[in-house]
């Protein structure tokens, strides 16, 4: 059985996907089979070939993931919207039965799965007849989270409303990541210090602006994946 993790934010442009990135890379280049998948992807760009589903294009080219796009993402979406909203808006909703079937797929094929959300934790998947939260594909998957936060002003709150969010659900927390950081900025490394104290959540790794590697022990990365 592979292990996973499930990666989310306090919000949308954070840098969720880039720091995924960064994970997966750390993975393969430390000798490890890691995969990626993500259950709905919005925004994506339109070409004569079709949707181009830029996050997972952009996780697979910096990780070096060799595997078709088609299995990385179960639903793409053109309009730059919640998941819910784009299916509304194009059709072919999410259905819970085909995310657990391509998850569990990604899950055959690697020793250490990143599976990435949708936006921030509150983030609806679908709403219509059937109604899909982020929480449930998490729940439904029985996953750990890791969350990826902004470094700068206005994060203490976010992060804390997130992990809040989180433990009343019951949704396990394995940690957060601080993108953006400057360990030369006294209110990054105030941020950092109270996000630690205020969530008794651990702040794993801080990853700085176009960071090329992660920062971090491969063994303090594998013990978030269960």
């Amino acid at each position: 059985m592979s292990k996973k993790i499930f990666i989310t934010a306090t919000g949308t442009d954070i840098g969720k996907t880039f720091v995924t990135a960064l994970i997966v890379k750390k993975l393969k280049e430390s000798g490890y089979n890691g995969g990626y998948y993500k259950a709905a992807l919005s925004g994506a760009e339109i070409t004569e070939n079709g949707l181009i589903p830029g996050d997972a294009c952009y996780v697979k080219r910096i990780a070096n993931i060799n595997e078709n796009t088609d299995n990385l993402v179960s639903y793409v979406y053109k309009e730059a919207v919640s998941p819910h909203l784009a299916a509304q808006i194009e059709g072919n909703p999410v259905e819970m039965k085909k995310v657990v079937e391509d998850f569990n797929n990604a899950s055959s094929k690697y020793d250490y799965l990143v599976m990435e959300g949708s936006g921030g934790i509150v983030c609806p998947i679908r709403y219509d007849h059937k109604k899909i939260m982020l929480e449930d594909i998490i729940k439904e998957l029985g996953l750990s989270t890791l969350i990826i936060a902004d470094a700068g002003i206005g994060t203490i709150n976010h992060v804390a409303i997130t992990v809040e969010y989180l433990k009343i659900r019951n949704i396990s927390i394995k940690g957060i990541i601080l993108n953006n950081y400057n360990e030369n900025n006294m209110l990054h490394k105030d941020n950092k210090k109270m996000i630690e104290a205020i969530t008794k959540i651990p702040v794993i790794a801080t990853v700085k602006e176009n960071e090329k590697d992660l920062n971090i022990s491969i063994k303090k990365l594998l013990g978030v994946f269960e």
